[in-house]
């Protein structure tokens, strides 16, 4: 088995004096989607965002323990956040086009990195991967505004994939869309995970044992909140818990 390509340990995440995330060691397989489900406020979002160093962004938030991208430590001095976010891309719950037309959307993120080779065929090749060329390839100079949203959920993923990342995270990448283009974002991941490692937040129970190859199960329990009750492989966990909280869970008795 090749080494993870993520992992925590004993990874504990504050608001202030509040912790939102507790010793929570887990390792990330290459090339494989990893689901992290569990109740809402348990802290699945905060963890996701802890590998490509959103919640730097958030002044209140503090970190102990370690994030390992490959090996290196993401939180040491030398590392560059900017650099680490082009490398671990992110997918938001709500799609986020910029007001820009869909080529210059996907062309941005390389241009502003100095990617000096051809940008037509990067876009292409994006939008390609993403299963949205045959879609937009007449309408490139369009406003990505007019796209609908499981489009623009789609164009987002390639705007992440056009920067060439090793990882792809996605925070509830469908809870706007609907069934339709939930189904063709779920296609896709399968697809993108040949080439790329996929973390994704979930509250859907069903979309998480579709598509995932392993799932983390966190829960918030009085003062404990985020913490990891049980990891293992999708079928498994969804079959067969180990533990009666994760059973309770999946099968709708709480949460």
């Amino acid at each position: 088995m090749s080494e993870p390509i993520l992992q925590t340990k004993n990874l504990n995440v504050y608001y202030g004096t509040k912790r939102v995330v507790t010793d929570v060691t887990l390792d990330f397989a290459r090339n494989r989607i990893t689901a992290i489900i569990g109740p809402s406020g348990c802290g699945k979002s905060t963890l996701l965002r802890c590998f490509n160093r959103m919640n730097d962004l958030i002044p209140s938030a503090t970190i102990t323990g370690q994030v390992l991208f490959d090996g290196k430590d993401l939180y040491a001095p030398d590392v560059d956040p900017t650099e680490i976010r082009y490398q671990i891309g992110m997918v938001f719950q709500n799609p986020n086009p910029f007001p820009k037309s869909i080529y210059d959307n996907v062309a941005f993120g390389p241009k502003i990195n100095g990617f000096r080779g051809d940008f037509p065929e990067l876009v292409e090749r994006s939008l390609r991967r993403a299963a949205l060329w045959e879609e937009v390839k007449d309408r490139l100079k369009s406003s990505a505004l007019a796209l609908s949203g499981g489009q623009q959920q789609r164009l987002c993923i390639a705007r992440a994939l056009a920067v060439e990342p090793k990882v792809i995270l996605m925070d509830e990448p469908c809870s706007s869309l609907d069934p339709i283009a939930t189904l063709a974002v779920e296609d896709l991941m399968r697809e993108l995970s040949q080439d790329y490692s996929i973390v994704i937040v979930t509250h859907n129970m069903q979309q998480a044992a579709r598509v995932s190859d392993n799932t983390a199960f966190l829960m918030a329990d009085h003062d404990r909140i985020g913490e990891l009750i049980e990891y293992g492989e999708s079928r498994q966990i969804f079959t067969n818990p180990k533990d009666e909280r994760t059973e309770a869970y999946i099968t709708g008795r709480f949460g």
